[in-house]
């Protein structure tokens, strides 16, 4: 999907959503300097007196951005996708308020068009096809008068015809189809854009090589849904409705049965979406999923409907001031989860988080798991979503990380006692047959991020060992049988190099966007914590997962999404941490040392779009390299100390 290259910097300004509690404080990170620079201005120390007070200034950077109300609220890459779609859909929904948001969008996509004429999805992703061909639609609403915008368009265009040879419909979507497959989530959405933006011709012909997606299968109970074998993922059902629903609007079934039932199906999938949409007018709390309803209703006739009016007030309250949006709002919870485990260390002596600060995060993360069944994915209560807004869908990843957090901060609370029950029983209800966990839906299957995968599968079993001891035998029960099954999944899908591939973590470098470092990283760190709660579970997996890291180091020390790929603080951080443990010493001081020449002694740090978002969109988030950085010295710290 993604060409070209460009230098990962990924420093960003901070997050400005016109919420006056998250304008608070300026960004930990700075605007880097030159490679020479690093080196006249900061004299590197290395061994365990570097690392030491490396960690010592990122342990201090992190703690610097815990919120007064007890989590961290991180800070995600502007999207290029996001605010093409924001744009088109204020455009679409019109509202006298919509045109300044709209022109500084657009101002925004012609500043940041990429030196080859495309746009990819965060400002340091090369060009790729799907951001490019929204862009480009975008970018219809350009201001004629203003050269930047018309060269940026003109641009685009070439880059396109390079690559597509011809600008019609059924070469945008064959493209399209070889990306992503059977997944109609994303491509339908895109090919809608176009069209409602004249890209691909007038009238009806514009239309006559869109799929149609079927929204009147709304009409089944979601319980059927996993059964139907949707060409949609299941967090995408809104978007299945608009998307269809303007399609039926504008290029009817010609077949009379069918075009009825459509047109009788139409205001149920309405009212169904309606029921989905949170208090805060985004669906997800995510910028291009919203844009794409409301853009689509819109153009359908439902311009004064609720959704596309509270949509519409989302995305026009979500626009950061330099005119672009993100892909999501924020991770809080995730972020918060991930903060949790690294300061509270490898170690007793490590816990660097005071008792008034425990009692704070504790407060405000037990209320962040959901007491009802949730009306976007009809899951039950006890999960936790990636944020703290109300769009947030609980999921497996952030449920697991959110346990394991909880774990760290008072095992003996009886609210966290109560709460860690109902997510493990959550957890365990999610499991599927093959003993993997998914994301959101058990049983659904079909589509990536609907199945299961080891990264999640292998978090859910970290939790389920954190609480097990503090559980009833009937629990402890469920939960080893649990994680047997998980083992066997595990070992299932370790690849015969010792690797496991990640789900929501990518490399936009790779040929195959896979990032098996991260991937496997990971899943030792949470099989190790898993072995040392619960000796003699895991032995050959690990044996073989730590042999592929050690391979996979580079040259200089560090690590990228694979050996020869380059070096980048994510990978380098989560690779050391997987490897403390005797036998990989020299592995680690390496990578250590890396990490400290490269975050200038634990003080600046460079994010690279290593997350993926849903239907493969990338994204940056400046507290990861912070994180992880921070987690990888303490356990470096103290394998290293003891050696000494």
């Amino acid at each position: 999907m993604h060409q070209g290259s460009q230098e990962t910097q990924g420093i960003v300004q901070r997050d400005h959503l016109h919420i006056a509690k998250f304008l608070r404080r300026p960004p930990v990170l700075q605007e880097p300097v030159g490679r020479s620079g690093l080196r006249r201005c900061f004299e590197m120390r290395t061994g365990t007196a570097g690392i030491t007070e490396a960690l010592a200034s990122a342990r201090q950077a992190l703690l610097d951005r815990l919120e007064p109300d007890g989590f961290w609220h991180g800070h995600l890459s502007s999207s290029a996708l996001a605010t093409a779609v924001a744009v088109c859909a204020l455009s679409q929904a019109g509202g006298n308020s919509s045109g300044q948001p709209v022109r500084k969008g657009i101002s925004w996509l012609a500043a940041n068009i990429n030196a080859d004429g495309g746009w990819g999805d965060t400002v340091d992703s090369p060009s790729n096809m799907a951001t490019t061909l929204l862009a480009w639609s975008a970018m219809s609403l350009a201001d004629p008068g203003i050269v930047e915008q018309v060269t940026a368009t003109t641009r685009a265009e070439a880059w396109l015809r390079n690559r597509l040879g011809t600008l019609d419909a059924p070469t945008i979507f064959a493209t399209l189809r070889k990306l992503y497959g059977d997944d109609m989530s994303f491509p339908v959405p895109i090919l809608s854009t176009c069209a409602l933006a004249g890209r691909l011709g007038p009238g009806e012909e514009a239309w006559r090589h869109i799929p149609q997606l079927p929204f009147e299968l709304t009409l089944f109970p979601h319980a059927m849904f996993k059964t139907l074998r949707l060409s949609v993922v299941s967090y995408a059902i809104p978007a299945l409705a608009a998307v269809g629903i303007l399609r039926h609007r504008k290029k009817p079934e010609t077949f009379p049965p069918l075009r009825w039932f459509r047109t009788f199906a139409e205001k149920h999938a309405v009212r169904l979406s309606e029921k989905m949409l949170p208090s805060s007018g985004g669906y997800h709390e995510a910028p291009p999923l919203t844009g794409f309803v409301v853009m689509c209703l819109a153009a359908a006739g439902y311009r004064d409907h609720v959704i596309v009016k509270r949509g519409s007030e989302f995305l026009m309250r979500t626009i950061r001031e330099d005119g672009s949006w993100p892909v999501d709002l924020n991770l809080s919870v995730w972020l918060t989860s991930l903060s949790v485990k690294a300061l509270s260390g490898a170690a007793p002596s490590q816990d660097c988080l005071s008792g008034v600060q425990k009692k704070r995060i504790l407060n405000w993360l037990i209320p962040r798991q959901l007491q009802e069944v949730h009306p976007f994915t009809y899951a039950a209560p006890g999960g936790w979503p990636w944020t703290h807004l109300p769009g947030g869908v609980p999921d497996a990843d952030d449920t697991s990380g959110a346990l394991v957090a909880l774990a760290r901060l008072d095992r003996q609370d009886e609210r966290a006692r109560l709460a860690a029950a109902r997510g493990i029983t959550w957890l365990l209800d999610l499991q599927n047959a093959d003993g993997g966990i998914p994301t959101f839906c058990r049983g659904w299957g079909k589509l990536p991020f609907d199945r299961s995968c080891p990264d999640l599968t292998v978090h859910a079993l970290r939790a389920f060992s954190s609480w097990r001891s503090e559980l009833d035998c009937r629990m402890q029960a469920k939960i080893d049988e649990g994680i047997e099954k998980g083992l066997r999944y595990l070992a299932a899908t370790q690849r015969s190099d010792g690797s496991w591939l990640p789900l929501w973590f990518g490399s936009q470098w790779a040929p195959d966007l896979a990032n098996p470092v991260y991937g496997t990283a990971q899943v030792l760190i949470s099989l190790g914590e898993i072995a040392a709660l619960q000796p003699g579970r895991v032995t050959e997996m690990e044996r073989k997962g730590r042999a592929c890291l050690v391979a996979a180091q580079n040259d200089d020390g560090g690590w990228g999404a694979s050996k020869g790929a380059r070096s980048g603080i994510e990978e380098t951080a989560v690779a050391v941490e997987a490897l403390c443990v005797p036998g990989c010493e020299d592995a680690v001081r390496r990578g250590a040392d890396w990490l400290v020449e490269h975050t200038s002694g634990g003080t600046l740090f460079r994010s690279s779009p290593i997350g993926l978002y849903f239907a493969e969109l990338w994204y940056s988030e400046t507290l990861y390299p912070l994180i992880f950085t921070v987690s990888a010295l303490q356990k470096a710290g103290l394998l290293l100390g003891r050696e000494t």
